[in-house]
């Protein structure tokens, strides 16, 4: 097995180990507005958490950013960083900007890194820390924190974690050509996610979209042997939409975010199948780190 697969079936015991720790964190409170940022699976994450925060929880103003796309001048209350090495360039270019003018908040896996002296406050994730280069357990693990402090009960999403890892995967998804990933609401960002998580240890051929905006042109792309991928609710007619393309619709009642260990376990699956090495993708490290 290899390390990215053993650190996929830890999910539903760091996602609780992550909840009981949302009580006592220092993260932002009701009313305060928020930007918060990441940079690629963090930043995806980021964008969950803005939704849920500002759509669903209803506890104020919340951008998402990439960390190298934030908008210096723009006022928030807090900053929050999703990161889990602490040592990526653009989080700490960010972090010591905006130091001493607004107060920061590290989501980290890794508590000895650079970041621990810039940022204000820490919440520090180690037990859900990786070895593998491609995310998986630790950016899940965030949002199980983050979605218990804005109120919501994680532990309906831990069993259906369990479920996700225990299932076996559709033979269709196995053998697919191509997977367009869609969301609704918070559940883009695991979109976002679930195609990145493809390319990177699976160098699949993957996209990703709001629900709505797939009609817009992208379901162009999809026909036989070829996957649409909804995470939650699919809009009215969709499914009709997608099944005269011909393709596979793969829409689970799974929680959206138990839903992404299915692609992830899918990206090693197809990984495998093909000869990579899921652990240490090309082209890629656990951090960019620029001179």
């Amino acid at each position: 097995m290899s390390i990215t697969a053993e650190e996929i079936a830890t999910q539903p015991e760091c996602w609780q180990r992550a909840a009981a720790l949302a009580p006592s964190a220092v993260l932002p409170a009701p009313g305060e507005r928020v930007a918060v940022v990441g940079c690629g699976t963090s930043w995806f994450m980021a964008q969950s958490y803005a939704a849920l925060r500002e759509r669903v929880a209803r506890q104020g103003l919340t951008d998402a950013f990439a960390a190298s796309e934030f908008p210096y001048g723009r006022e928030y209350d807090r900053i929050v960083a999703i990161t889990r090495s602490g040592t990526t360039t653009e989080v700490l270019e960010l972090l010591r900007r905006v130091r001493g003018t607004t107060r920061t908040i590290a989501v980290i896996g890794d508590p000895d890194t650079p970041i621990t002296d810039i940022a204000d406050d820490l919440v520090t994730l180690d037990f859900a820390d990786e070895k593998s280069v491609v995310q998986t357990r630790f950016a899940t693990s965030v949002l199980a924190l983050l979605r218990t402090h804005l109120g919501q009960d994680i532990a309906p999403a831990v069993a259906d974690a369990r479920r996700a890892i225990g299932e076996a995967l559709p033979e269709a998804l196995l053998h697919a050509e191509q997977f367009s990933f869609l969301g609704t609401g918070w559940a883009y960002g695991l979109a976002l996610e679930a195609a990145l998580k493809m390319r990177e240890a699976a160098c699949a051929w993957t996209e990703a979209y709001p629900a709505m905006e797939y009609r817009h042109g992208p379901i162009s792309i999809t026909g036989p042997g070829r996957v649409a991928w909804a995470f939650g609710g699919l809009p009215d007619g969709l499914a009709a939409d997608i099944a005269r393309t011909g393709g596979v619709l793969e829409a689970s009642p799974l929680d959206p975010l138990a839903d992404l260990i299915r692609v992830q376990r899918l990206a090693v699956a197809i990984a495998q199948a093909h000869g990579l090495d899921p652990d240490s993708p090309r082209n890629l490290t656990r951090s960019v780190v620029l001179p």
